[in-house]
C-alpha cells in the first residue's frame, strides 16, 4: 500500500511529540480553545430550550452553524492553504471572541426586558451562524498546522495527542458549563466564555508563523479547490472512513437531545446537563490514553468499524434509559468507542495525505465530518419532531449501524486497511 510508513518507525514513546516546543504550545491553544467553545455549545442548546421550549429549536441552532461551515469548507482549505496559517487562526478565535461578547450581551437584562423570547432566539440563530463561518476555517486550520510542527515519523502520537486535548478540553468544557449555568447563570457563564476565548488567543500568539505552501499564481480557485476534492476520492481508505464517520455521526447524534433528556426524562437539571454532555468525551479519552500508552499496530481499518457499531449501540441503549446511571454509562462507552474512530481516521488523514494539499483535505474532512455534527443536531430535532424524542434517538442507533454494514460490505479497502 503506498504513502504508509512502516510499524518500526512509530514511536512507542507516549510523550514523543510533547517534548516539542511548538507543538505543546498548539495543544495548549487548542484547550482552551475548544473548552470554550464547548461551554458555548452547551450553553447554547440549553437556553434555546429555556426560551422555546421546543426540541426542533436546538434543531435549528445546528443549522444556523451547518449551513456556513458547509459552505464555506471548500474554499476554506484553498485560503488555508495560500495563507499565513498562524495569523488566519488568530484571525479566527479573535472572530469567536467577538461573537461571543455578542451572546453575552444579549444574555443580559437589558436585552430580556427590550426583546421577546423568540426574538432573542432569532439573534442566537444569527451569531451561531456566524460561528459557523469562522468554524470553517478554524477547525481545518488546527489540523494542518500539526504535520507542519510534528516530524512525520511522530504523527500517529502527536494525533493521538492532539486528539485527547481536544477531548479533554470538551469533557471539561462541557462539565463545566452545567456546574456553571447552575452556580451563576447564562450571563455569568458567558462571562467566563468570553475570558477562556482571550486566553486561547494570547497561548496561539506563541506559534511561529507558518509560510503559504501554495505560491501566488494564475490558477483559478476553483481549480485549487477541486485538488483537494480529488485527492479525498482517489483515496479510497480517506473517502471511506470520512463518509463512515459522516454519516455515523448524522444519524447518531443523540448528543443534541441531551438538554432535552436532561431536563424533562431524566429530570437532572443543568448541573446533569454538564455532566452528560460530557460522558461521551470522557470515554473517548480513556480510548485515547490506552491508545497513546498502546498504539493500535494492525487491523485498524476493521477495528475502526467495529468501533462505530458499538457506537450505534450505546446510543440505542442511552435513548430507552430512564436511570441517569445507565444514561451516563452508554453515552461514556460511545466516548470509548468514538475516540477509537477519531484517533483511526485522524491518523489515517495525516499519513496519507502529503503537505501542499493538507489544508483542503482537512476542509474536506471538515465538511464530511464536522459539519455533520451540525445537521445531525438538526436531524434529531426534526425526528423528534415527528417521531418523539426516544424514537427519534432510537432510530439513529440503527441508522449508525445500518451505516457500518453498508460500509463493511462497499468499502473492503477499508476493512482491510492498516498502518
Amino acid at each position: 500500500m503506498t504513502d504508509q510508513i512502516p510499524v518500526t518507525q512509530i514511536t512507542n514513546d507516549p510523550f514523543a511529540s510533547v517534548r516539542i516546543p511548538e507543538f505543546k504550545n498548539l495543544i495548549i491553544g487548542r484547550f482552551t480553545f475548544i473548552f470554550s467553545l464547548r461551554m458555548m455549545s452547551t450553553l447554547v442548546g440549553w437556553w434555546v430550550l429555556e426560551l422555546t421550549n421546543d426540541t426542533l429549536a436546538i434543531g435549528l441552532v445546528g443549522l444556523s452553524e451547518f449551513v456556513p461551515a458547509f459552505g464555506f469548507a471548500l474554499y476554506a482549505g484553498h485560503v488555508i492553504d495560500k495563507s499565513e496559517r498562524r495569523k488566519l487562526m488568530l484571525k479566527g478565535v479573535f472572530s469567536y471572541v467577538i461573537l461571543a461578547m455578542l451572546l453575552l450581551v444579549l444574555s443580559t437584562r437589558v436585552a430580556s426586558d427590550r426583546f421577546s423570547n423568540q426574538t432573542i432566539t432569532l439573534f442566537i440563530y444569527a451569531i451561531i451562524f456566524f460561528t459557523g463561518v469562522a468554524r470553517a476555517f478554524t477547525g481545518p486550520n488546527f489540523s494542518s498546522l500539526l504535520a507542519m510542527i510534528v516530524p512525520r515519523h511522530y504523527l500517529q502520537n502527536a494525533t493521538t495527542w492532539n486528539q485527547g486535548t481536544w477531548l479533554a478540553a470538551s469533557v471539561s468544557g462541557h462539565a463545566m458549563c452545567g456546574f456553571l449555568i447552575w452556580m451563576i447563570g447564562i450571563t455569568g457563564t458567558l462571562v467566563v466564555v468570553c475570558s477562556v476565548l482571550i486566553i486561547a488567543f494570547v497561548a496561539l500568539t506563541r506559534l511561529k508563523a507558518k509560510p503559504p505552501v501554495l505560491q501566488a499564481t494564475e490558477e483559478k480557485t476553483w481549480v485549487r479547490v477541486k485538488e483537494g476534492l480529488r485527492f479525498v476520492f482517489r483515496t479510497k481508505e480517506i473517502l471511506a472512513s470520512f463518509s463512515l464517520d459522516m454519516f455515523a455521526v448524522l444519524f447518531g447524534g443523540a448528543v443534541a437531545l441531551v438538554p432535552k433528556y436532561a431536563r424533562d426524562i431524566l429530570k437532572v437539571g443543568p448541573l446533569g446537563l454538564g455532566w452528560l454532555n460530557a460522558a461521551i468525551d470522557i470515554g473517548a479519552i480513556i480510548s485515547v490514553i490506552l491508545l497513546t500508552v498502546r498504539p493500535m499496530k494492525k487491523t485498524q481499518g476493521k477495528k475502526l468499524l467495529f468501533a462505530v457499531a458499538g457506537f450505534g449501540i450505546c446510543i440505542i441503549i442511552f435513548a430507552v434509559s430512564k436511570s441517569f446511571v445507565l444514561s451516563f454509562a452508554a453515552l461514556m462507552l460511545a466516548g470509548v468507542f468514538d475516540g477509537i474512530s477519531v484517533v483511526v481516521r485522524g491518523t489515517v488523514m495525516q499519513l496519507k495525505t502529503p503537505d501542499h494539499v493538507r489544508g483542503r483535505v482537512s476542509s474536506v474532512g471538515s465538511m464530511f465530518i464536522n459539519s455533520s455534527n451540525e445537521l445531525g443536531q438538526f436531524e434529531s430535532g426534526v425526528a423528534s419532531r415527528l417521531m418523539g424524542v426516544v424514537p427519534s434517538v432510537v432510530f439513529g442507533g440503527c441508522m449508525t449501524l445500518l451505516v457500518v454494514i453498508i460500509t463493511w460490505i462497499k468499502a473492503p479497502g477499508l476493512r482491510k486497511f492498516e498502518y
